[in-house]
């Protein structure tokens, strides 16, 4: 299997790094082809240029990034490791959604205001794991876990319709303790052994 990790944590000693590392290890040990993209490390520009938003639907539209688009349409599998800011994305990770989730990568404008017609039809499985601050009970009671409804349906829903998404939360990830952290690691072994 062809797996696609994407990290967006800026700190080199994070949880979040030490989670991608884990998933990395994971896939390898089961033989599959890992491409790791460190968006702060590469030191990915989150927005989208004006050159590229004026092309945008544009049949044959050019992404200033197109080795990670050439990434996203190389993997069977996903890997996201970020931690949820403010119950969102990080900006380098939506800004990778804004930019290689791009028109003729994972999808295809539809003619007048039909739905999108989804590309990534190879992407079978994905793995989100993210560190959050708040406690459980405010991420799913309250806000109803918003990060997991748009990545699960606008996101992956829309554009990769055959994609099965595993979601892995650490709350309170400041007070985490070893034997915590040590079962998140250990369900993302499983999840990838799964695959």
């Amino acid at each position: 299997m062809r797996v696609l990790l994407v990290l967006a944590h800026p700190a080199t000693n994070s949880l979040c790094r030490f989670f991608a590392e884990t998933a990395t290890a994971a896939a390898e040990a089961r033989g599959f082809e890992v491409r790791v993209v460190d968006l702060y490390a590469r030191g990915f520009d989150p927005r989208l240029s004006a050159a590229e938003r004026a092309v945008y639907y544009d049949p044959h539209y050019r992404s200033d990034v197109p080795d990670l688009l050439a990434d996203l349409v190389w993997a069977e599998a996903l890997v996201l490791v970020f931690p949820t800011w403010w119950f969102g994305f990080p900006a380098v990770l939506k800004g990778w959604f804004d930019r290689v989730f791009a028109p003729g990568t994972a999808y295809d404008h539809a003619e007048g205001l039909r739905a999108i017609r989804p590309r990534l039809l190879g992407l079978r499985r994905a793995l989100a794991v993210t560190t959050l601050g708040s406690p459980w009970w405010v991420d799913t009671f309250v806000l109803r876990r918003p990060v997991r409804r748009v990545l699960a349906t606008a996101i992956l829903g829309t554009c990769a319709p055959n994609c099965r998404l595993r979601f892995l939360s650490l709350h309170d990830a400041e007070k985490a303790r070893p034997k915590t952290i040590a079962a998140v690691a250990r369900r993302i072994t499983e999840a990838i052994a799964a695959w």
